[in-house]
């Protein structure tokens, strides 16, 4: 199975396990209470996030819609032509693009994304599946740019010692 096609997997994966997490939130705790999974520490809990990041930009939603899916089309558009020689990229740019639909279906929709995951630890926005794919992904492609890129993808440019050499004789 060639790269590409587990690529676009991953992205139809991660598509499905988020809106399906997000039906599941707003089938059945919409009107309802959070769920406490660990008292304390996690519950689940319905939230409605009509911004970006942690409801930031929401009086400029249209703005962010058009630079996500910017983003999203440069970052598929990469991931289809110039085909990512590590799996390690691959996946993370995968994951990045999931997560950023998946989010972008909800915009479209709905008008807001729906979150789900509440940690009570500390003061943390609630997020959802979608966010978990996107923040994995910046730091696959975080790691691979700091370990991996010298040796698959940056291009140095080795001069030519013998153009013209053949010319010569």
């Amino acid at each position: 199975m060639s790269s590409l096609i587990v690529w676009l997997c991953i992205i139809a994966g991660s598509i499905v396990l988020d809106q399906v997490t997000k039906l599941l939130v707003v089938r059945y705790l919409m009107d309802n209470s959070p769920v406490t999974v660990i008292d304390g520490v996690f519950r689940f809990s319905y939230v409605e996030n009509p911004g970006a990041a942690f409801g930031s930009l929401s009086e400029h939603r249209w703005v962010f819609m058009v630079i996500s899916t910017v983003a999203i089309i440069g970052l598929l558009a990469y991931l289809i032509w110039r085909k990512p020689k590590d799996r390690l990229f691959g996946v993370a740019l995968s994951l990045v693009i999931g997560g950023g639909i998946g989010n972008m279906i909800d915009r479209i929709c709905r008008g807001y994304v729906v979150d789900m995951f509440d940690l009570l630890l500390f003061d943390y926005p609630v997020f959802n599946l979608a966010d978990c794919f996107v923040v994995v992904g910046v730091i696959l492609g975080a790691v691979y740019y700091l370990w991996f890129y010298e040796k698959y993808d940056k291009r140095e440019k080795e001069p030519n010692h013998d153009a013209g050499a053949d010319s010569h004789n």
